[in-house]
């Protein structure tokens, strides 16, 4: 079994942990860029650029160098309900606010990856989950809240977590809701390591 030696543009714990449970080597280097939606942008091509955006500020480090063993992985997920992003919650009120208008519809969940390796072309994709949410009480919403865990995430819910009675149903990759769609890094990075 290959075992791919990955840094993760990303200071997501979530994402991290995903690549650990598939068996990969994770060293995280985050990097620091800024998240603007630019005027007319899609949510596809905003996810996108994010992702690439992430790798490139990583590769124009003077630190980091890719060895023929080493692959980056850049990842931006974002939450979509119509057109509308819904970004991380700024505030308790925020949050409770986005699950209110997510109750009983169907959102999207977009994550662009982005991903390089010195002897390869740059990979990069959208992966995109329809989500499902049943219709939500205020109270069981405030609750949720109270718990904090919505406050770093897209969306304010996590699927892995408290959010996961919310949810009717998924179409698509569970993976990617949780901030990375393995099914399709893990096709890419064997195809990488030449497999």
């Amino acid at each position: 079994m290959t075992i791919h030696r990955i840094l993760l543009a990303s200071s997501s714990p979530r994402r991290k942990a995903l690549l650990e449970e598939a068996g990969c080597e994770v060293t995280v280097v985050p990097p620091g860029t800024e998240e603007i939606r630019r005027p007319e942008e899609s949510p596809e091509a905003y996810a996108a650029r994010n992702a690439a955006e992430k790798a490139k500020a990583i590769l124009q480090r003077g630190d980091i160098h890719l060895s023929a063993r080493e692959t980056l992985i850049a990842a931006d997920t974002i939450v979509v309900l119509g057109e509308k992003i819904l970004e991380k919650p700024r505030s308790s009120f925020d949050a409770v606010s986005m699950l209110s208008e997510l109750s009983g519809k169907v959102h999207r969940v977009l994550t662009g990856v982005c991903i390089t390796a010195s002897h390869v072309a740059q990979r990069s994709f959208v992966e995109a989950t329809r989500v499902h949410f049943r219709p939500l009480e205020r109270a069981e919403i405030e609750r949720y809240v109270i718990t904090g865990e919505p406050m770093d995430k897209a969306g304010a819910y996590a699927i892995q977590g408290g959010a996961s009675e919310m949810v009717e149903r998924i179409e698509g990759s569970r993976t990617n809701v949780v901030g990375l769609p393995m099914e399709r890094v893990l096709e890419e990075l064997k195809q990488i390591a030449g497999r």
